[in-house]
């Protein structure tokens, strides 16, 4: 098998043997890694103890046109090479997909994206895979299929010669509930602004933006939002998983992602390490935060093309990586979190401590362009924390009694949008907006003023509306009121007091 995005795709390996001089040829549109696969394939072999007489030995690998890339054909193509000399029969070898690379001293080690390739040979019907012992847990994961550990090649060869005695591994999935941070809301003193924000974008899956004062608390509540987020249905720990496997992120006996990601890459990142590509396209950080949150902080420090390329990734939840030879579809659902300080020194508009000229605050913040601040919901100020807030016993809210509140307007989501193709209000389409997100005739002037007033664009005003149904669903109402709209209104009037 190998990886076409965060799929399987089958592979056929096909193995001729021949007298005449000897030759170990490979065919087919293969990376450097594989075709270095010989030497490690004819020394593993051989350090196993087979004596493989020399020959001129042929391996294809089909369908020719798919280009294959990494270390996972080393097994097969070893067992190849014995059934063609009668060392195993090939109607044994049937009955298996192989995964693995070799070592020189013929041992059979872990290789990535177990999991994408194990659920697409059950798809393809085959009954056992056999993979790396390292790699066991994860394949185990896939109901339907047997997955035999082997640790060397000898083993292997072992199993094939009678493969109705193969150990097949135990499946083991975590109970729900298994989840756990070692972060809670209820470490945050004060900022009962920014806490409430990241209620209301949690609640909805808006993107948020924070700015403030360096210390003021932004990363502190970030990194607390998965904490508020409800638990990964299996489905989604499977998509999770599939994705981190393809990333060679997983490993250890407990593979199965059961936590929502939090990715906060570093301000220097690439755009396609942030969005995904490459020579062979592999995910970037937003694929990675798939059901989880991808903050960036620093926001005006990172490169304006990778900003500027997540655009689209925020609107289609996915993202399309387009090559010669094919493309790929890598998912990207998940809730953007930015921070970042009024200024370069940070301390903007406070002229006691800022030392900017106007000229280079304004320079500082059209780093952020408007169509992608467009994209983000909410934008909340941090303020200075006090003394007070830091010395005084406060009673805080803990991230299990948020997350109660937010699952609730999860499941009104989920019976608004019953049968459709989206989950969250954050996702509701322009076109169905004035049907979940209805107003009263007083309710649509206040709109009307505040869009004219506020300057708002149309993606704006519909963001606006989105943040306020999911106001409406926290507080248990079915109609939007006032009260709602003009909470959601101050969460876009900030960046109209930083940007003017």
């Amino acid at each position: 098998m190998t990886v076409s995005g965060i799929d399987g795709v089958r592979v056929y390996v096909e193995v001729d043997v021949v007298g005449g001089l000897p030759d170990f040829a490979l065919v087919g549109d293969l990376s450097p890694e594989v075709r270095e696969a010989r030497e490690r394939v004819r020394t593993a072999l051989r350090n196993s103890g087979f004596e493989i007489p020399p020959k001129r030995v042929t391996i294809n690998l089909a369908p020719a046109n798919i280009r294959k890339a990494g270390t996972a054909f080393d097994l097969a193509m070893a067992v190849g090479i014995l059934c063609a000399y009668d060392e195993i029969r090939p109607e044994n070898a049937d009955r298996f997909v192989f995964l693995g690379e070799l070592g020189l001293d013929g041992s059979v080690c872990a290789v990535p994206g177990i999991l994408p390739m194990v659920l697409a040979a059950k798809s393809a019907g085959i009954p056992m895979c056999m993979v790396p012992a390292e790699n066991c847990a994860e394949a185990a994961l896939v109901e339907g299929i047997g997955a035999v550990p082997v640790r060397t090649l000898a083993e292997a060869a072992e199993v094939l010669r009678d493969p109705d005695v193969a150990h097949v591994a135990q499946r083991t999935v975590p109970e729900a509930g298994a989840e756990s941070y070692d972060t809670d809301f209820s470490e945050v003193n004060g900022q009962q602004q920014m806490r409430r924000a990241a209620e209301v974008a949690a609640a909805g899956m808006h993107n948020i933006l924070f700015i403030g004062t360096p210390g003021s608390g932004k990363t502190m509540i970030a990194r607390r939002l998965p904490t508020i987020l409800p638990a990964l249905t299996w489905d989604e720990s499977l998509e999770v998983t599939r994705i981190h496997s393809v990333s060679g992120l997983t490993g250890g006996d407990h593979p199965l992602r059961m936590t929502r990601p939090f990715r906060m890459p570093h301000h220097n990142i690439s755009a396609s390490a942030l969005v995904g590509g490459g020579r062979y396209p592999r995910p970037g950080e937003v694929s990675l935060a798939d059901r989880g949150i991808l903050f960036l902080d620093e926001l005006p420090e990172f490169q304006k093309q990778a900003l500027e390329a997540l655009r689209q990734p925020i609107e289609d939840r996915a993202v399309t990586v387009a090559r010669v030879n094919g493309s790929c579809r890598f998912p990207a659902d998940f809730m953007l979190c930015a921070a970042m300080n009024p200024c370069r020194c940070g301390y903007y508009p406070d002229r006691t401590r800022c030392s900017c000229s106007e000229s280079d605050v304004q320079q500082y913040m059209r780093r952020i362009s408007r169509p992608l601040l467009d994209r983000i919901d909410i934008c909340v100020e941090a303020p200075p924390v006090s003394w007070q807030d830091l010395e005084k016993d406060h009673f805080n809210e803990s991230s299990a009694t948020i997350r109660s509140r937010v699952e609730t307007a999860w499941g009104i989501q989920k019976e608004r949008f019953k049968g459709g193709n989206i989950l969250f209000n954050s996702q509701i389409r322009s076109g169905d907006i004035r049907r979940f997100c209805e107003l009263s005739p007083r309710d649509s002037g206040l709109m009307e003023s505040a869009f004219e007033k506020m300057n708002l664009s149309a993606r704006g005003y519909h963001r606006v509306l989105r943040v306020a149904r999911t106001i409406a669903d926290l507080a248990g109402s079915g109609q939007i009121a006032s009260e709602h709209l003009l909470e959601a209104l101050s969460y876009r009037g900030i960046g109209d007091k930083i940007w003017g």
